[in-house]
Order: structure tokens, then C-alpha cells, then sequence
């Protein structure tokens, strides 16, 4: 195992992986990880994670179930508003545009563009696909707990020397996924995520996400 990674690198290393190797994640390693990320906060204490990891022949029956429908299914919630406003709807463009960028696609070879968006139902050739479910009753706040988690796992991730992508791209297989685990009709998936160890030979793992500085969306009140 990796040494140790301290909090704020971990943070500044985390990086949204799309292109994994082909290399086994031993389970133990896996459950280490989720079990570790129960550590989250997690209001009144109400833990509302639920979790599935997937590998081997369940995480190959999965994908060869979403190549079947590539157009999805009816999303439980949408991803992003709908008529998305500034300043989120430049944000959004402008990490499309690098991220094409760096395979390269243009804007105008769509086809292009929609076989890499499918190539999230493939977990990006991760050996590991997880997903992350709640209870339909419960509101936002446990919304923002099963976040914090998912955090903790990517961050827990990176002392393994793994790397991870959260793909709230699952949304569109709510049905395909609740088959494929099990999952309790009173629970809904909230989103995915593929682990594993990244291609460092891949370009669309240069890309690293740009962030607004402080000033456009921070204030420090009652400091000196």
C-alpha cells in the first residue's frame, strides 16, 4: 500500500479520472475504503449511504445492458436546472470545451462526442464500478451526507494509490442499475462511480478542472 497522503494533498490531487487500466482492485482494498468513508458527517447521525461495489462478470453484465439502450432510461432527478444561467452555464461550457480538448474532438463532430459520453457506461475501463443509493424518502440534507461520503471515498482512494471518476451519468440507467444490484424499491440510485488505477499514458487524464478564484464566490466577514 501507498504511504501515507496528507488531507490537503489528497484534496489538490483528486482529479476526475477517464481512462483506467486494465488491473484488478483486490476487494479488501475496496471495502477498506467504503467502510473507512463512514466516517463522513452525516446529520442526526442517520447514515444514508447505501452502497454497491461492483467488479468481474456483475460489472460486465451491467455494461453489456447499457450498450443495449444507449439512450437511458427516465431520469430520477436532473443532473443540471434546466436553461442553466450564468455564471454555472460558462462554467459548463468552458469544462466541455478542455475536456474535448485534450483527446481531441471539435464541438461539431458530435458523433464523436456521444461515443465518449457512452464510453461513462463502460466505467471508463475501471475495474470497479460503485454506486451510491439512498432512501426515496428521505430530503437535500441526506442528499449532501451521501456527498460528503462519496468525498471521503475519493479522497481514501488516492492512499491506495487508486483513482476515481463520479459519474452522475448513472441517473439516466436508474432502472438498469436497481436490476443489476438488488436494489429496494423504496431506494433510488443517486449516482456512480468508477475506481481503479488511471492510464497514466492517456490524455484525457491531463485535464484538470480550472476554479474561479476566491473573489468570485467567497467573503471573509470580521477578520482583520
Amino acid at each position: 500500500m501507498p504511504g501515507p497522503v496528507s488531507v490537503s494533498e489528497a484534496v489538490a490531487r483528486r482529479v476526475t479520472i477517464r481512462a483506467f487500466l486494465d488491473r484488478p482492485v483486490p476487494g479488501e482494498v475496496v471495502k477498506d475504503i467504503l467502510v473507512r468513508a463512514a466516517r463522513a458527517p452525516s446529520g442526526g447521525n442517520l447514515q444514508p449511504w447505501r452502497v454497491y461495489a461492483l467488479t468481474g462478470a456483475p460489472l460486465a453484465e451491467l455494461k453489456v445492458a447499457v450498450k443495449a439502450n444507449p439512450f437511458g432510461e427516465t431520469p430520477e432527478y436532473d443532473v443540471y436546472p434546466p436553461n442553466l444561467w450564468e455564471p454555472f452555464r460558462t462554467r459548463r461550457f468552458q469544462n466541455g470545451e478542455e475536456l474535448y480538448a485534450t483527446i481531441p474532438i471539435p464541438r461539431e463532430d458530435k458523433p464523436a462526442r456521444l461515443r465518449q459520453l457512452a464510453r461513462n457506461g463502460e466505467f471508463f475501463g475501471a475495474p470497479v464500478g460503485i454506486f451510491f443509493c439512498l432512501d426515496r424518502k428521505l430530503g437535500p440534507p441526506q442528499w449532501a451526507d451521501l456527498g460528503m461520503y462519496m468525498q471521503n471515498v475519493m479522497l481514501l482512494a488516492l492512499e491506495h494509490g487508486l483513482d476515481t471518476c463520479p459519474q452522475e451519468y448513472w441517473a439516466r440507467y436508474p432502472q438498469t442499475v436497481a436490476r443489476a444490484v438488488n436494489l429496494p424499491e423504496d431506494h433510488m440510485l443517486f449516482s456512480g462511480m468508477a475506481l481503479g488505477f488511471r492510464d497514466p499514458d492517456a490524455p484525457i487524464n491531463t485535464l484538470r478542472a480550472s476554479r474561479d478564484p476566491f473573489e468570485a464566490w467567497g467573503e471573509m466577514v470580521g477578520f482583520d
